[in-house]
């Protein structure tokens, strides 16, 4: 097998792919060499590339694939060999960028003081000369940026202030500026989440069909099976085999990296589990942003929870709250102490020290190395204050550190030279065992790690995972946030999600899986059937259509009047007047009527019962008497009997003039002139002190309220 995936290109040619047959130009790196003191980087390592193509370089931590990318972009100088590009030779970074090449560095090298645009044009311009306008370089920033991070970003701004994505994405763009014949990518997607990787691959495949070629270094074998074209592995600072499309799988990859076959080490662990139920860490009711919901979490001693989500969505936030890094919004992180029956709060880093709680960041650069001081000062100082040999003076017992040291350097496999050297001088895969073994060296009893794989390879991740789990095992805790999914399955015990600054959804045991995850980034719910009370609270505060609200309609949506809910009153002032079932089939009446029998054909407007019981006020004999207008309005031209004593709400002959008048007459001032006029000779009785079932006259008496209500009822337009 090992002979089979060693061939190379010019072994069998009819392998390429037809896509790299088409641009012209040669790539090539022949029998080089570069040693850093004793320790050999490269060991006449040999490498060809094709423009257009996307060809990986992938190997264990310190297996010299960075030092290649380096030799390759003219950032180091080789011992012996040669390295072409398009029949040149170059040996120096302004050699290799007039050559048009162009390298994003593993490291993410951004002036903080600096704004954005700066940081993407340093280097560009000349001191006397500017080949761009300074607003030519702001659009173009805004331009590039909206592009690959897929948000407005105000180029002005402070590059400091960005998170670390974000300046991840400054220097890929600060590579793409240039139009480049030749990118090299060292782990540039280390940094990026899921959906902002892809939309760096949809660039490097733009890049590559225009004829580009593209050399990536990285860890992430996923994300090399899906975008590579070819793949050279290297082991030990050798080339061990180069891979083509087809080839390209994890048991290859691994087969070649380690010198092992795999299939003989295919055993899956189940995901790890707990047999503690005492609380080690807990937030309740906590935010993490002003705007964000509240969290509650609990994590009991002996486990390992996973902690997930889009870039941006706050779950970063929220591991460095647990690890008194930062504050939250609303809330405290509380940490158990005397055996779980108290708590108590987690404000600074100091509390968290004090309570046993170490933090590992994968942002080693601004969050974990000391560059100028040695190997053994950054893992050992943390033991400083707990290795001195006489109280109160600061004289470090470096005999028991250096035991310490040598421990977990062999533990973790870092492979470093002498311990005085420069934590600079490893490579950043083992700058990250360091951080480990830092966070080790303290016999922490909670781990919060924020992306702690950043930069190591799969075979030192797997290390990683057996230690965690020995760690969990000794009833010890971990919060372990990743933005590799596959780095939980089979590993934590519970998985939660993230998303819009508070915990959407939680994975449980065989319910962790990539796909259901990435989907519930993505604002997915994926556990539909969860019976958690707390669960289904989330779900319809995030989808409140989902809910059901049935009982709020009936007991307080609905009007009054829907409930037949009749009385029999006076007609006494109320706030809000009780109407009958014939009250609303009177009112909508004289609604339609109103509309059908407008003599200036506008159409007047229609209300609802309920805006018409805020601005009338109706007795119960008011009914009846609308009933009868009712009758006289369909039929205009019928005679209405009148006189009879027992015939209480009949209408007047002179009633009925009036009427008529209401429905031709547009002048509301004149028939409110006839209507005082009447008044005026008529005996008024206030009906309030009327009981209308008492009345024997001929005519019906209405009172100057009545009369100003009907002329309400009639000229609305």
């Amino acid at each position: 097998m090992a002979e089979q995936v060693q061939k190379t290109v010019e072994d069998d040619p009819s392998d390429l792919p037809e896509i790299l047959t088409k641009f012209p130009g040669e790539l090539h790196v022949k029998n080089v060499s570069k040693s850093f003191g004793v320790t050999k980087a490269l060991d006449n390592v040999s490498f060809t590339g094709y423009f257009g193509e996307i060809h990986a370089i992938i190997g264990g931590n310190g297996c010299g694939k960075s030092t290649l990318a380096k030799v390759l972009a003219g950032v180091l100088p080789i011992d012996s060999g040669k390295v072409s590009i398009n029949g040149h030779h170059p040996s120096t970074p302004k050699e290799s960028r007039d050559l048009g090449v162009s390298m994003v560095f593993q490291e993410v090298l951004v002036a903080d003081e600096a704004s954005i645009v700066d940081n993407l044009f340093i280097g560009i311009d000349g001191f006397f000369s500017k080949s761009m306008s300074d607003k030519d370089k702001q659009d173009k920033a805004r331009i590039l940026l909206s592009e690959l991070a897929d948000e407005d970003i105000d180029p002005l701004m402070p590059a400091g202030n960005l998170p670390l994505s974000t300046k991840a994405w400054i220097t890929i763009a600060r590579g793409l500026l240039s139009e480049p014949d030749l990118l090299i990518l060292d782990e540039s997607s280390a940094a990026l989440d899921f959906d902002s990787t892809e939309r760096l691959f949809n660039k490097m495949r733009e890049l590559r069909d225009k004829g580009t070629a593209i050399i990536i270094v990285t860890h992430r074998i996923a994300e090399l099976v899906r975008i590579s074209d070819r793949c050279t592995v290297m082991r030990d600072g050798k080339d061990v085999g180069v891979l083509e499309k087809s080839q390209i799988t994890e048991k290859n990859l691994l087969q070649l990296m380690t010198g092992k076959d795999q299939s003989k080490d295919s055993t899956k662990q189940d995901a790890h589990k707990s047999s503690h139920s005492q609380v080690a860490l807990r937030t309740q009711n906590m935010r993490v942003w002003p705007t964000s919901d509240s969290s509650n979490f609990e994590l009991n001693k002996g486990e390992i929870v996973g902690i997930t989500g889009l870039d941006g969505h706050g779950q970063d936030d929220f591991v460095r709250i647990l690890a008194g890094i930062a504050p939250a919004a609303e809330g405290v992180a509380e940490v158990s102490t005397n055996h779980g029956v108290d708590f108590s709060s987690i404000n600074t880093l100091a509390d968290a020290k004090k309570f046993g709680i170490a933090f590992v960041s994968g942002d080693r650069k601004r969050e974990g190395i000391l560059p100028n001081l040695s190997i053994v000062e950054n893992l050992a100082i943390s033991m400083y204050d707990k290795n001195t040999n006489i109280p109160g003076v600061r004289l470090i017992e470096w005999g028991a550190i250096n035991d310490i040291y040598d421990w977990e350097v062999e533990r973790l496999a870092i492979k470093a030279g002498a311990k005085e050297n420069l934590i600079t001088s490893l490579s950043g895969g083992n700058q990250q065992k360091v951080m480990l073994g830092r966070a080790f060296s303290t016999h922490p009893k909670t781990l919060v790690l924020l992306d702690p794989a950043r930069g190591i390879d799969l075979q030192t991740k797997r290390d990683l995972y057996k230690q965690l789990r020995e760690f969990a095992d000794e009833g010890n805790s971990v919060i372990y946030m990743s933005s590799e999914l596959e780095e939980f399955i089979g590993f934590c015990s519970r998985v939660i999600v993230f998303r819009n600054g508070s915990i959407f959804e939680t994975f449980l045991d065989q319910k962790i899986n990539a796909d259901g995850i990435l989907e519930s980034m993505f604002g997915h719910i994926q556990n539909q059937d969860n019976s958690d009370i707390e669960h289904k609270e989330l779900v319809n505060s995030k989808y409140p259509e989902n809910t059901k609200m049935e009982n709020e309609m009936s007991e307080y949506n609905v009007s009054k009047y829907f409930k037949n809910e009749i009385k029999t009153e006076a007609s006494t002032k109320s706030s809000k007047q009780d109407f009958s079932p014939s009250d609303e089939e009177n009112f909508n009446s004289i609604i339609n009527s109103s509309e059908n029998q407008n003599n200036d054909g506008k159409k007047v407007e229609k209300k609802t019962a309920e805006e018409l019981t805020e601005s009338f006020e109706y007795s119960k004999d008011d009914s009846n008497q609308f009933e009868k207008l009712m009758k006289f309005k369909k039929n205009p031209n019928q005679k209405i009997t009148l006189g009879q004593a027992n015939k209480v709400d009949d209408y007047s002959a002179a009633d009925e003039e009036l009427f008529k008048k209401f429905e031709i007459e547009d002048d509301g001032n004149e028939i409110k002139n006839e209507l005082d006029r009447r008044l005026s000779s008529q005996k008024i009785t206030s009906s309030n002190n009327i009981d209308h079932k008492s009345v024997k006259s001929n005519t019906q008496e209405y009172s100057k309220e009545d009369l100003e209500k009907f002329e309400k009822l009639f000229s609305k337009e």
